[in-house]
């Protein structure tokens, strides 16, 4: 991977008065994998399909791509990079892309209109169920209550291609806050930190204090910041060093969800991620109770990762999706904590999702983002039992020869950080497709958890925390998802579940007629119904940027318009084979213009 070096004088960070850089200037924000996306999983290389006769959907596309480009260079992108493995292989239906369905979506989700069910975006909720524990961490009230915010701040390429680290310190030291807050940043992980203050050769910690940065331990040696053993050390650190009556873990870094975890030291790269095992034993040996532990990496808010953090904190707070590499926005939140250190844990949380999402809106319109504030304690009384139920029911329809209707509920259900193909799904939206009486029991204790959740205005049918369910890996994939579940004690009946979910899957791809990406999708998705905003958005910002895949500012009314008025009736092309024996398409509209030829 290349790595860009900082330009010019490095940014000095450590007092007021500093010129702040604009958050994400020069940051590619595209999906997992691509540098600038906390995510995790490489970039899919994709493939080109060569010979045979051209497919309907595929021409159209094609021509799409002259009609915007007059023929530009987004098409490489979106064939063989980022939108994933994709080329005519066979026919893809009768009618290819059915435009008019494609116009009838741009405002839904990932397979639908819309939310099914009321969306619970939004919406603060201040009840507590009353099988809920009582929470470990208990608040003082009247601003009496001291916190101590711990950072793990595994700066990575995010840091040395684009700065995210130094951005985010630096709204850090804009945030006013008086001696009741001890902030604390450990910095690692990154081999060119874009200022003059961090070291790019060892790990150091940092205090944020009066505007300016205090660095506490100036060589703790250039170790891995994914071993759990260097995030215990800096736990207990903290804690000895800054006790407070409520404590905060934020882990900064990329994130791969349940079976990738969290974490990339871009100096130890052999080291790999801090998968939720490593990040239980880090938690064990770190001997504190948080009262929130947060997640400004992708694909964090998961049912497996929740179950796990039940031990070591009473709120969990992250991401079903990917985050845009702008993250969290720490200025606001921080401030208004230091004005009152008393303030409920679900309102400070609501505080840090709509300024991430909000931010993230304005840094980088068009990017898919989701934030949820989950209460643990409610979590571990009342999801346990019903998960067991869904796995169950979900089991007895395998075994009764009803795969289908399991492979239809999975397939039709909002999947995150797609084109990575790994695997998550919002389990609210999977126990509503499935329809059962025990997912139905599922989905009530689920959205009683979440307390608040926060998606972009593109982003449907994500209520706030995913699971990992195969459908498109399998084989040596569940092994690992079975061998960490196991040693996180996850529920048994769920991992039989899916090993049974999955030794039917390359079945199911076929039944159900799952798409593999977004450019699959529109291939054959649209004749049915199918599609949606984000899909046509990610397509069309492709070809737009030239595979940059840097955010667009489309004005999404316009490019309607704009498509409604230029777009052609699929079925009105023809193939013909010219004097060479190429097959070539002709549109009688365009009196052959848009021929687009296939060697």
């Amino acid at each position: 991977m290349d790595r860009q070096r900082p330009r010019g004088r490095e940014k000095n960070i450590t007092g007021p008065g500093k010129t702040v850089q604009k958050r994400g200037e020069g940051l590619n924000t595209g999906p997992v994998g691509v540098p600038g996306a906390r995510g995790s999983g490489a970039q899919s290389s994709g493939t080109r399909a060569s010979g045979g006769r051209p497919v309907g959907g595929f021409k159209l596309i094609i021509l799409l791509a002259i009609l915007l480009l007059g023929g530009g260079g987004g098409l490489t992108a979106l064939i063989g990079g980022q939108m994933g493995p994709a080329g005519p292989s066979g026919p893809v239906g009768s009618g290819g892309l059915n435009v008019s369905a494609l116009m009838s979506t741009l405002g839904g989700g990932s397979v639908s209109s819309g939310w099914q069910g009321q969306a619970n975006t939004g919406r603060l909720d201040t009840s507590v169920d009353p099988a809920a524990r009582a929470k470990r961490v208990k608040l003082l009230g009247d601003g009496k209550d001291t916190v101590t915010i711990m950072v793990y701040m595994c700066g990575t390429d995010l840091e040395s291609r684009a700065g995210m680290g130094t951005s985010d310190l630096q709204e850090m030291l804009a945030a006013r806050f008086g001696k009741n807050v001890s902030l604390l940043v450990y910095t690692g992980g990154c081999s060119a930190w874009k200022n003059n203050q961090v070291s790019s050769s060892v790990n150091q910690i940092w205090q944020v204090r009066d505007g300016g940065m205090v660095c506490l331990e100036k060589d703790l040696g250039s170790v891995s910041m994914t071993d759990p053993d260097t995030l215990a050390g800096y736990i207990r650190y903290c804690a000895e060093r800054f006790p407070a009556s409520r404590y905060e873990l934020i882990l900064w870094d990329h994130g791969g969800g349940s079976i990738s975890g969290y974490g990339y030291d871009e100096k130890f790269a052999r080291s790999g991620s801090m998968g939720l095992s490593g990040i239980q034993t880090a938690l064990e040996k770190g001997g504190v109770t948080f009262d929130f532990i947060g997640f400004d990496a992708c694909l964090m808010a998961t049912a497996e990762n929740a179950l796990m953090l039940t031990q070591y904190a009473d709120y969990l707070i992250a991401s079903e999706e990917t985050e845009p590499g702008v993250g969290w926005y720490y200025t606001d939140w921080l401030t208004a904590l230091g004005k009152n250190t008393s303030m409920p844990t679900v309102e400070l949380g609501k505080r840090i999702a709509d300024d991430f999402v909000d931010t993230c809106a304005r840094k980088c319109p068009g990017q898919l983002t989701t934030l949820s504030v989950i209460d643990l304690a409610e979590l571990e009384a009342t999801l346990p039992d019903s998960l067991n139920g869904f796995s169950k029911s979900a089991s007895r329809l395998i075994s009764a020869k009803e795969y289908q209707t399991v492979s239809n509920a999975r397939s039709n259900t909002r999947e995150f950080a797609q084109s990575s193909k790994i695997d998550h799904v919002d389990l609210v939206h999977l126990a509503k497709n499935l329809g059962t009486k025990e997912a139905g029991e599922l989905a009530d204790a689920l959205l009683g958890a979440v307390k608040y959740n926060r998606t972009s205005s593109n982003m449907t049918n994500a209520y706030g925390v995913s699971i990992y369910f195969p459908f498109r890996n399998s084989g040596a994939a569940v092994k690992r998802a079975v061998d960490s579940y196991q040693q996180m004690d996850m529920d048994s009946d769920y991992i039989r579940c899916i090993r049974q979910f999955s030794e039917f899957s390359d079945y199911g791809k076929t039944a159900s007629g799952v798409t593999a990406s977004p450019l699959t999708a529109l291939l054959g998705g649209y004749a049915s119904g199918g599609g949606s905003q984000e899909v046509i958005t990610q397509l069309l910002g492709s070809l737009l940027s030239g595979g940059s895949g840097r955010a667009l500012e489309v004005d999404q009314e316009e490019m309607v318009q704009y498509l409604s008025q230029t777009h052609f009736d699929p079925a009105a092309l023809r193939w013909a084979q010219n004097a060479g024996g190429t097959w070539c398409s002709i549109c009688p509209r365009s009196s052959g213009l848009w021929c687009r030829a296939w060697s």
